[in-house]
C-alpha cells in the first residue's frame, strides 16, 4: 500500500469557510445570549482608587458592569492556567485593584446588545494612583535580569577566535510586534446539557478548559473547551487570555450565555506579542570560509511579572558545521504584558541576525554566499554530534539557485539595473525550525456505507490540518472526501494537544494513519483474507455489519506511556528536535530580488523563491500556500512590521491596522515554491515534518541580504524604512 503522496486535493474544509458554514468561536448562536465588553486601563502602572459604575447602569440595555471586587476569589496562579509556556499568566486582570500595564481590563459590562455593552464601558468612570514605569527595554527604569544565562555551547570559542583570519562582530535589531490574525481573539461561555462550554478560537483548548475550571476553583470536568476552527492563532492563542476566565465568571454569575469579542486595538495592549530584541552575532571562519567558531549574545524584553524565555540561540548552531559555538541570553524586564510565541519565535529574529551576519562574512571573504553556505553544510549536529534524521539544506540550496537564477548576482552592490533605473538585488538566507511531535488519541470509526468519522487531537487554525488528516484516511482506507466528518479541537470529542511549533502535521497525520492501519487490520481478522485494493468501505460492507470503530493512542518517538496519560489531564507533552538517535528540522533556503527606487529608496520584493525540506508533502496545494504566506509575513517583517511605542503612556500608537502597516497585495510580487519532497520516516510512519514555521524563518534575511546587494548600504534593525536608504 503507497500512499498517494503530494496529491493536490481541494481543503477538506474549503466549501463549509466558502459557504460560511464553518462556525468559529464567536459565531455560535445561543438563545438569550449577553454581550460583554471590557474597560482598559488608561494608566501603564499604578493603583485603581475608585470605578464609578452608577451611569453605565443607568445605560438601556446594561444588565451588570463587573469590577476586582467581584472577581477576587479568581487565582491567579500559572499552574492553574495549564497554558503550554503561555506567558502573562502569572497576572490575571481584575482581581485586585493595581494595574500592571496600559489596557487591562479594569471593569466588565455585560449587557443585552453589544451597542449597549460599548455605551456602558464610555459611561464607566476610573480613578488611578499612577505610578512610574518603563514601557521599552532601551528606557531608563527598565531592569535588565543581573546575569546572562548561557544557552546551547560546543567547544571553545574563544580559542577558536584567537586563531581566525576572518571575524565579524555585529549587533542586529528586532521591534516589537504583534500577532494580528483575522479572527480577533473571543470568548462565549455557556450552559449546555449541565456542563458550562467555552467557545473560544484557541490552540489549546484541554490546557484552556483546565486552566480556566483552576481558576475558578471548579472541576475540570465541569468545563468544556470547544474550538472547532480558529482563524488564525500563530502562537497568540496557545492559553488563556485576559478576557477568558472573566467572561466565563459572569456567565457562571448570571447563568446566561456571554460572548465577548476583544477589539483589535485593546488586543495590542492585552494578547501576547513578539518582544523587541538585541542579537550580537560573532563568526570566525579561516581562509577558505570554514566556520571556525559563533558567539550569540542575545537581549529581550520582557514583563515585570512573568516569564517568556529567550529561546533565540537554539536553531543557529544547529544551521551548519560551526567548529564550536556559545550563546547566552539575557531578560529586561518592563512594565507591559508578557510577550510570546509569535510565528517562528524567535527562529526568525535569529535568522534575521545570524543570516545577515553570514551574508556579512560572505563579502568580507569575497566569497559567493551560496557557496559560503554550502561549504559549510553539515548532517551532524554540531552541539550533541548526533546525526540529523534527514537535512537536504544543500538541495534546497542547489534547486533554489537554478529557478531563481543565481548566477546573475555580483559581490558588487548596485551592479544590477533594471531598465526604469531601479537597483536590483539578489540575496539569499535560509532557516530551520524543529521536527517536534505529541501523543494523540484517536477515535475512527467507518460505516458500511462509506461514512467515516474520527474524532482526535488537534486544531484547526488555517493551517489545513483536516486536510492532512483526510489524506491518511483516504490513501489508506480509500474513503470518499465527502463522507468524512473530522472532529479535532473539542475536548468532549477527544484529548486535545496543544497545536502548535509546526508539530500538527507531525502529530495529525501518524495519529490518522495509525487509526486507518488499525482498521484495517481488524477488517482483515474479520473477512480471515488480507484486504484487496478495494475501498474499505466497500469491503465492509460485504461482511453485513453496520461500521468498525477503532481506538488508537499515538506515542510520540522518545516518550511512553505516560505522554498518553499527561495528554488526558490536558497537559502539554511535546517530543523533539532532539530525539535518542538523531536531531529533527525542517529546513528551507529563500532567495530574494528586490528593486530599489534610487532617488525615494523605495523598496520593491519582485520575486521570492523558496525550497523547503518538510519531509513529505502531505498536500501540495496547502504546503505551497503555507511557504507563501511564510514569505509574505518575511516582507512585512523587512519592510513594514514595527510596534511604535509611546514611551510616555506606555501604549502602542498603532494599534490597528490602519498603522500597523502590514504588506498588502501590491507589496507582494512572485512567490515561487518548491518542496524537496522527501519522506523523513524516520521521524514518524507518515514521513511528516512541519512546515508552517520553517517557512517564515529566513525570508526577511534573503530580503535584507537582497537590499544591501542593490544598494551597499547594510541596515542592521527591522524594519528597513525609506529614510534608511535615502
Amino acid at each position: 500500500m503507497t500512499p498517494n503522496r503530494n496529491a493536490d486535493r481541494p481543503r477538506i474544509d474549503a466549501h463549509e469557510k466558502v459557504l460560511g458554514r464553518a462556525l468559529y468561536a464567536a459565531d455560535q448562536p445561543f438563545p438569550g445570549l449577553l454581550h460583554a465588553m471590557t474597560v482598559p486601563a488608561t494608566i501603564a502602572k499604578g493603583r485603581i482608587l475608585s470605578i464609578d459604575t452608577a451611569t453605565a447602569l443607568q445605560v438601556p440595555g446594561v444588565v451588570r458592569v463587573f469590577t476586582h471586587a467581584d472577581f477576587s476569589q479568581i487565582r491567579t496562579t500559572p499552574a492553574a492556567h495549564g497554558a503550554y509556556g503561555q506567558p502573562g499568566k502569572g497576572y490575571q486582570p481584575m482581581t485586585a485593584p493595581q494595574v500592571r500595564h496600559r489596557g487591562e481590563p479594569v471593569a466588565l459590562v455585560v449587557a443585552e446588545t453589544l451597542e449597549a455593552a460599548v455605551e456602558g464601558v464610555e459611561a464607566v468612570t476610573v480613578r488611578y494612583a499612577e505610578e512610574s514605569f518603563s514601557a521599552r527595554m532601551d528606557d531608563d527604569l527598565a531592569s535588565p535580569e543581573p546575569e546572562a544565562v548561557a544557552q546551547l555551547a560546543s567547544g571553545d570559542a574563544e580559542a577558536a577566535f584567537a586563531n581566525a583570519i576572518h571575524v565579524i562582530d555585529v549587533e542586529y535589531r528586532h521591534p516589537q510586534q504583534h500577532h494580528n490574525p483575522i479572527e480577533l481573539i473571543s470568548t462565549t461561555a455557556a450552559f449546555e446539557d449541565g456542563t458550562l462550554r467555552i467557545y473560544e478560537g484557541t490552540q489549546s483548548a484541554a490546557a484552556f478548559a483546565g486552566g480556566l475550571a483552576g481558576m475558578m476553583g471548579m472541576e475540570p470536568q465541569a468545563l468544556r473547551g470547544v474550538s472547532p476552527y480558529t482563524g488564525g492563532g500563530f502562537g497568540q492563542k496557545n492559553g488563556v487570555q485576559e478576557q477568558s476566565v472573566l467572561v466565563a465568571s459572569a456567565a457562571l454569575l448570571l447563568r446566561r450565555p456571554v460572548k465577548l469579542v476583544m477589539p483589535r486595538g485593546q488586543l495590542f495592549h492585552t494578547a501576547s506579542y513578539r518582544p523587541q530584541s538585541r542579537h550580537r552575532v560573532r563568526l570566525a571562519a579561516d581562509g577558505d570560509g570554514r566556520l571556525l567558531a559563533g558567539i550569540y549574545e542575545t537581549v529581550q524584553q520582557n514583563s515585570r511579572y512573568d516569564g517568556f524565555a529567550s529561546d533565540h540561540g537554539a536553531t543557529p548552531p544547529r544551521m551548519y558545521g560551526y567548529g564550536a559555538w556559545r550563546g547566552s541570553e539575557r531578560i529586561v524586564r518592563v512594565d507591559t504584558q508578557t510577550p510570546g510565541h509569535q510565528r517562528a519565535p524567535h527562529e526568525h529574529p535569529a535568522s534575521h541576525a545570524t543570516e545577515c551576519a553570514l551574508d556579512e562574512l560572505a563579502g568580507a571573504l569575497g566569497m559567493d554566499p551560496v557557496a559560503l553556505r554550502l561549504a559549510n553544510d553539515t548532517q551532524r549536529d554540531p552541539i550533541t554530534g548526533k546525526p540529523f534524521s534527514s537535512r537536504h539544506l544543500a538541495d534546497c540550496l542547489r534547486r533554489g539557485a537554478a529557478r531563481f537564477g543565481w548566477d546573475r548576482w555580483t559581490n558588487q552592490p548596485g551592479a544590477l539595473v533594471a531598465g526604469n533605473g531601479d537597483r536590483i538585488g539578489l540575496g539569499v538566507a535560509c532557516g530551520s525550525y524543529k521536527a517536534a511531535m505529541t501523543p494523540s488519541v484517536t477515535t475512527l470509526r467507518l460505516s458500511a456505507g462509506g461514512q467515516c468519522r474520527i474524532a482526535t487531537s488537534g486544531h484547526e487554525m488555517g493551517q489545513g490540518i483536516r486536510s492532512v488528516i483526510a489524506a491518511e484516511l483516504i490513501d489508506v482506507l480509500g474513503v470518499d472526501p465527502d463522507k468524512l466528518d473530522i472532529r479535532i479541537g473539542d475536548t468532549g470529542h477527544a484529548p486535545q494537544h496543544l497545536t502548535a511549533g509546526s508539530w500538527g502535521a507531525g502529530s495529525a497525520a501518524p495519529a490518522a494513519r495509525a487509526a486507518a492501519l488499525k482498521l484495517r487490520e481488524e477488517l482483515s481478522q474479520l473477512t480471515g483474507a488480507a484486504l484487496s485494493d478495494e475501498p474499505v468501505p466497500v469491503q465492509l460492507a460485504r461482511t453485513r455489519r453496520p461500521y468498525l470503530e477503532v481506538s488508537v493512542d499515538t506515542v510520540p518517538l522518545g516518550k511512553d506511556r505516560q505522554a498518553i496519560e499527561q495528554l488526558r489531564r490536558g497537559m502539554p507533552v511535546t517530543t523533539g528536535p532532539e530525539y535518542p538517535d538523531f536531531l529533527a528540522f525542517s529546513w528551507i533556503a529563500h532567495f530574494a530580488e528586490v528593486h530599489v527606487e534610487p532617488s525615494t529608496g523605495r523598496v520593491r520584493v519582485r520575486r521570492v523563491v523558496s525550497v523547503a525540506d518538510c519531509g513529505r508533502v502531505m498536500n501540495r496545494r496547502t504546503a505551497e500556500s503555507q511557504v507563501r504566506g511564510g514569505v509574505v509575513w518575511g516582507i512585512g517583517a523587512a519592510l513594514r512590521e514595527a510596534a511604535e511605542i509611546d514611551p510616555r503612556f506606555g501604549g502602542v500608537l498603532n494599534n490597528d491596522l490602519a498603522e500597523y502597516v502590514l504588506p498588502v497585495n501590491a507589496d507582494i510580487g512572485a512567490i515561487d515554491v518548491d518542496f524537496i519532497d522527501e519522506p523523513d520516516t524516520r521521524l514518524n510512519p507518515s514521513g511528516v515534518k512541519g512546515l508552517g514555521e520553517v517557512a517564515m524563518v529566513g525570508a526577511a534575511a534573503a530580503i535584507v541580504n537582497a537590499v544591501h546587494n542593490a544598494t551597499g548600504r547594510r541596515i542592521r534593525h527591522l524594519p528597513i524604512r525609506i529614510e534608511d536608504l535615502l
